[in-house]
């Protein structure tokens, strides 16, 4: 090859690397910096296509996972006062076995029947006021409710329960129970039995929903899991690599700058001939 000076090929063929290896620093940096492996979409379009997709999903799930946890805390909700009026249905059980004997008097009874009827109503009260938001849980309102536990659209990421629970003194057939006298207080430890019963039956349906949604909330986590771990594989940097890439592309960038100095300095040989 003659020697010239109008074009300098081996410094064009320098800049030329120079350029490739900065570019290479720059991802490297990037990639450093960020933790993701696919710093523009030109790197790898279908992976951040598939790893957008799949980030997508993770958010659906985390807000499934939530939907779900409040699911079972209204269940909690409804439980936990049903607990309660179960408490209080033993109590008049208790006072109607004592008002039964005749090891009290009727003034006794009297004063035992206060309490009973005090119970009644803070039983009634309790049904009629247990809520969740604006969701009244165990007055019979017989609500049907949505719970959305998947990431997606489909039927198969909802979950249906028909609130059907009716706590109220009525239902439970002790809105007129007296523990005043022995008659009554025996009748009232039939209907408290029964009412127990009823209590049970409504507490076994809660327990099953509940433990439905602890099945669910177990699969989100997993699924959550393994996605996480599957959109790492594809859109995370693997440090040690781009700690490699960088270093490589500085000291091929340092030897670029200094091929380049020397390639600037060719035509300056031509010069002699010209001396």
């Amino acid at each position: 090859m003659g020697l010239r000076i109008n074009t300098n090929v081996g410094s064009i063929s320098a800049q030329r690397t120079l350029s490739k290896q900065q570019q290479r620093l720059e991802h490297s940096q990037q990639a450093l910096s960020s933790g993701k492996r696919i710093v523009n979409a030109s790197d790898d379009a279908a992976g951040l296509a598939i790893s957008e997709n799949i980030r997508g999903q993770l958010g659906g799930i985390k807000m499934a996972r939530n939907n779900s946890f409040n699911a079972q805390s209204l269940i909690q909700i409804s439980e936990g006062s049903l607990n309660e009026i179960s408490n209080i249905m033993i109590r008049l059980r208790e006072l109607g076995v004592q008002a039964a004997s005749d090891t009290v008097s009727d003034v006794e009874r009297e004063f035992l029947d206060r309490e009973a009827q005090q119970l009644v109503e803070e039983s009634n009260r309790i049904a009629l006021s247990t809520r969740f938001g604006n969701k009244t849980l165990l007055d019979g309102s017989g609500e049907e409710l949505e719970y959305h536990v998947g990431p997606f659209a489909g039927e198969e990421n909802v979950i249906r329960y028909q609130i059907t629970a009716d706590a109220t003194t009525s239902a439970l057939g002790v809105d007129g129970i007296s523990v005043g006298d022995k008659d009554s207080a025996k009748d009232t430890l039939g209907a408290v039995d029964e009412a127990l019963v009823h209590l049970g039956n409504m507490r076994a349906d809660f327990g099953a929903v509940q433990s439905r949604l602890q099945r669910t909330t177990s699969n989100l986590d997993i699924q959550y899991e393994n996605l996480s771990a599957a959109k790492s594989r594809i859109a995370d940097a693997d440090i040690a690599y781009e700690s490699a890439e960088m270093t490589s592309a500085q000291v091929l960038q340092n030897a670029s700058v200094a091929v380049l100095a020397q390639a600037n300095n060719n035509g300056a040989s031509a010069l002699r001939l010209l001396s």
